[in-house]
């Protein structure tokens, strides 16, 4: 181990704060350490998403929305790969309660191969998300389906406006493309605040019907700061437990921010954490068996209080059947006989009374800070985790026939 990786093992072993010890680091530092670019990323979000939610209400932004919406399809489909995917597992309940309209997620590979199948038919609207704008199967699906389901229109929400998807299609009014800013477009491997960003945006599309205001984003944004200011130590020492494996939960939206909690960990630590994201009641269905001595539960509470009284059911039947090394519980006013003594709970005041996507930023960040941490601990570099096997943008592939 170098002296710089023994230095940094040490601000996390310290009582000092650890976000500001591991930022005071100067720069060339954090990218010999190899986490600057993730760092600066995951604490950007709450400023960056000030400026989406500014960028949504432009009048260029409006006409390319208003546009893609009218006539109205339809039906909507969210579409993307890996992370971007969940990202439209997070929207698709809220879209659909805001639209009127049956809204889905239906990943970029699933469509690229399977679309005459899987596809709703009828004049809908694809929306993709994307940070690069250039994953071959995303770019691919757009270009097949622009050929083969005319009926359809293509929104595309991306954080790269040189990508593929931005600047492929400027003749063609079927397609409409809406970018966020390039602060937003990660350099790190892993997604974080273009998850978050596309997440806001998203959102932005029932922006007629109750979308989120200034204020609603202000109190988010000052929220996940609290979380850092507040919470990152608590979370940094929670890392360092003894496991490797780790089970996250939610329910509704809050699945897809358990599959990008998931996916962050195995991402973070080259996959030495073995992950699972599961629903709180499909736990029961046998995944419950997996919950061993060594598994960390990752529970992503509801601010629905109907929703919650099933989640507190399955957590207090995980502590009377002993299940699991100790549970890490995202939510606020949690009961306390739900927390062991091993258990941390991140409290955020207010964290339920602005509906699903606020609750799901902080819920992706939370993620997002824990899988940092065990990475750092296990002497991996958060922007570059994988040791090659993993690149920040899928390389090409061959695209073959769909299905006939």
């Amino acid at each position: 181990m170098s002296t710089l990786d023994k230095k940094t093992k040490d601000f996390l072993a310290s009582a000092a704060p650890i976000l500001a010890g591991l930022q005071a680091q100067p720069t060339a530092q954090q990218q010999e350490a190899g986490y600057a670019d993730t760092l600066r990323e995951i604490l950007q979000q709450p400023v960056t998403w000030r400026e989406t939610a500014q960028r949504l209400r432009t009048p260029a932004s409006i006409q390319e929305i208003t546009a893609a919406l009218t006539p109205l399809p339809s039906h909507v489909v969210l579409t993307g790969s890996g992370s971007s995917m969940y990202i439209g597992e997070c929207l698709a309940p809220t879209l659909q309660q805001g639209l009127g309209l049956p809204v889905q997620a239906i990943a970029a590979g699933t469509l690229l191969t399977h679309w005459r199948s899987v596809l709703p038919p009828g004049n809908g609207l694809l929306i993709s998300l994307a940070r690069s704008g250039d994953s071959p199967e995303s770019c691919g699906v757009v270009k097949q389906l622009l050929a083969d389901a005319p009926g359809y229109r293509h929104l595309v929400l991306t954080c790269n406006a040189h990508g593929k998807l931005a600047i492929s299609y400027p003749d063609d009014p079927r397609v409409r493309v809406v970018v966020l800013d390039e602060r937003t477009n990660d350099r790190s491997l892993v997604m974080t605040s273009s998850f978050t960003n596309l997440l806001l945006a998203g959102s932005s599309l029932s922006q007629s019907r109750g979308s989120l205001s200034d204020e609603t984003v202000e109190r988010a944004a000052r929220r996940v700061q609290q979380l850092f200011d507040q919470h990152a130590d608590a979370l940094a020492q929670f890392a360092r437990r003894a496991f490797s494996a780790a089970v996250y939960l939610g329910s509704g939206g809050a699945v897809g921010a358990a599959r990008e909690g998931a996916l962050k960990m195995g991402e973070m630590t080259a996959g030495k954490v073995i992950t699972m994201a599961e629903t709180f009641l499909g736990l029961r269905h046998g995944p419950m068996s997996s919950l061993n001595a060594a598994t960390v539960v990752v529970a992503l509470l509801s601010p629905d209080p109907a929703v919650r009284a099933y989640e507190y059911d399955l957590l207090r039947e995980l502590k009377r059947k002993q299940l699991g090394m100790a549970t890490l519980l995202v939510g606020e006013d949690i009961p306390r006989d739900l927390l062991a003594p091993n258990d941390l709970a991140i409290e955020l005041p207010g964290l339920f009374a602005d509906g699903d996507i606020p609750a799901l930023l902080a819920d992706v960040v939370v993620g997002q800070l824990f899988a940092f941490f065990r990475c750092l601990h296990l002497g991996e570099k958060p922007d570059t985790p994988s040791q090659g096997v993993l690149t920040r943008v899928v390389g090409d592939f061959t695209l073959h026939g769909t299905e006939p």
